[in-house]
């Protein structure tokens, strides 16, 4: 089918460390850290409608949750088209009906958000995916992540605030913020941090009128943008805002939270504990939607939330909880790693001759001053260097000092490559004929070979950097791994339990075929070849029937 026919042009995959989309990704974020709070909608949502959505008629509810959605077609598609099927047959033979409700996380596209970015990214994707039905439309609710909020919020809200439809999804919220009321007393509160920032008075006033209809018995499942728990080692501060909501919009009322559910980091993961009350809570990061795979091996095997570093004046009491789970494993993203060899120059061309042009300059430069290795050109070249490793390292990563002492150290190897290719293109015959042909001849036979060999010491950078927790994001955002996705399907029964399906999919279908002749609300493409679906770990029991008082974990 062609794009007049569905609507959309099939991305690739975000290059994300190709040199316009690096420096750009360096700019918005350093716009955003100076400037977020100007681009900030939250409070002029204030005159919006703040009722909570009401689906707790059923006995019983099956629900999906899926976030970091709207990268490369094939990956986002496989996703889609998993979460539309009718039932959904896993690998064992298990039979997952469909949700009811389907609840992004955030992230819904990439790298920022436009109006044109979310058509051709998410909406034309999922829009082919589950056409519109004639029958039951399933709800969808959205919650924004960073690279929804780039754009301050704008291009989301015309998307998914506005009551319309998505092929055969329906869109009902009115803010960047919801609650759902479920059946048997659950509740599903999703949060919007904004750019990791405070929660706006605004939202603390619409929940705050939710939260007056719980009573003790009540479960809340906390849905922030972001998996704080796990981020609160470089960043004490990291989970405050989520402490504070639940100390003064939820805890006040006597409902529990047995459940955190957040995406941002593209893999699975949970961690277990016995929770402020004893009962067990779960915190679940499920980011496998679409977006490129981030591994699990950097997880800490346990977390306390709050930390005790946290310089809040007022927090609850630190609670600890257990890694219970990883997909991919810990093993497997250690393999996936050392892959960044050969996929970073595949993946980002561009990046390489970067590399390469820089590494050029800077070998010019010593050619240049064989008897004083200081001077302006050679000074202005290494300050090049250890800026673009500043720029990467800090801008891109948290600012900490491990991270600044990361920035130096990357430079070394950069600076000491072109140190060691000065000396071998002085020992050939190229450099010594006239110019301009030496310098030409320089940047065509010595620029693709050093940007290659530079990049394989970005490589072994980043492969060393990840096990001190420094630009793991960097590692997996240059290998561009599409596989390993994942999604949540829960199931709400009939006596009140709430049970979460992790559905892995360890190979992203690449080569569809269209199907316009399908049955109505049949997916318009379909892959060539049978996806499969498995779990990422044995079906998790989240809380047990109302009124059980069993710790889970």
């Amino acid at each position: 089918m062609s794009p007049a026919e569905t609507g959309f042009v099939r991305q690739r995959p975000v290059p994300w460390l190709n040199p316009g989309l690096l420096a750009g990704t360096a700019v918005r974020v350093l716009l955003a850290y100076l400037f977020g709070g100007y681009l900030d909608k939250r409070e002029l949502q204030a005159a919006l409608p703040d009722r909570a959505y009401d689906h707790s008629a059923a006995d019983e509810l099956w629900f999906d949750y899926t976030a970091d959605v709207g990268d490369g077609f094939d990956a986002t598609y496989t996703i889609a088209s998993l979460l539309a099927r009718p039932e959904l047959m896993l690998d064992d033979g298990r039979l997952l009906p469909r949700g009811d409700l389907l609840v992004l996380g955030g992230d819904q596209v990439y790298p920022t958000a436009s109006n044109p970015a979310y058509e051709h990214r998410w909406k034309g994707p999922y829009r082919a995916a589950l056409p519109d039905l004639a029958a039951v439309t399933p709800s969808l609710y959205a919650l924004p992540g960073n690279h929804d909020w780039y754009d301050g919020l704008t291009a989301f809200l015309r998307l998914f605030a506005q009551g319309d439809t998505v092929g055969g999804w329906r869109t009902r919220q009115a803010r960047s913020y919801f609650a759902l009321e479920l059946p048997h007393r659950w509740w599903l509160f999703a949060v919007d941090i904004q750019l990791s920032s405070y929660i706006d008075e605004p939202q603390l006033a619409y929940f705050g009128r939710v939260a007056e209809r719980l009573t003790p018995t009540d479960r809340i499942i906390l849905v922030p943008a972001q998996p704080s728990w796990v981020k609160t080692h470089d960043r004490p501060d990291a989970y405050d805002s989520v402490d504070y909501f639940i100390r003064t919009v939820i805890e006040p009322t006597g409902a529990r939270v047995p459940l955190l559910l957040a995406g941002d980091m593209h893999h699975y993961a949970r961690y277990t504990g016995p929770g402020p009350d004893g009962r067990g809570r779960q915190l679940l990061t499920c980011g496998g939607g679409g977006a490129y795979l981030v591994g699990t091996d950097h997880l800490p095997d346990a977390v306390a939330v709050p930390p005790e570093e946290t310089i809040t004046r007022r927090r609850s009491t630190p609670q600890r909880y257990e890694r219970a789970a990883a997909y991919p494993s810990q093993q497997t993203s250690r393999r996936l790693g050392r892959r960044i060899f050969s996929r970073l120059p595949r993946r980002n061309p561009g990046f390489v001759w970067l590399l390469g042009l820089m590494q050029t300059l800077l070998m010019l430069a010593f050619v240049t001053s064989p008897d004083h290795l200081i001077t302006p050109a050679t000074v202005s070249g290494v300050v090049a260097v250890l800026v673009g490793t500043a720029v990467f390292t800090l801008v891109l990563g948290e600012r900490t000092r491990k991270h600044m002492a990361a920035a130096v150290l990357h430079a070394v190897p950069h600076v000491a490559l072109a140190l060691g290719g000065a000396a071998a293109w002085s020992a050939l015959p190229l450099s010594g004929l006239a110019n301009p042909w030496a310098t030409l001849l320089a940047f065509v036979v010595y620029g693709p070979v050093i940007g290659l060999a530079d990049a394989w010491v970005v490589g072994a950078y980043l492969l060393v950097a990840r096990y001190f927790d420094v630009n793991v994001n960097e590692l997996y955002a240059g290998m561009g791994i599409e596989d390993h996705k994942s999604f949540l399907r829960f199931h709400l029964g009939r006596d009140g339990s709430l049970t979460v399906y992790p559905v892995a999919v360890e190979r992203v279908a690449h080569r569809w075929r269209a199907d316009p002749g399908g049955a109505p609300g049949s997916p318009w493409i379909v892959p060539e070849d049978p996806l499969h679906a498995t779990l990422a770990e044995p079906p998790v029991l989240v809380d047990g029937p109302r009124g059980s008082t069993a710790r889970n974990g």
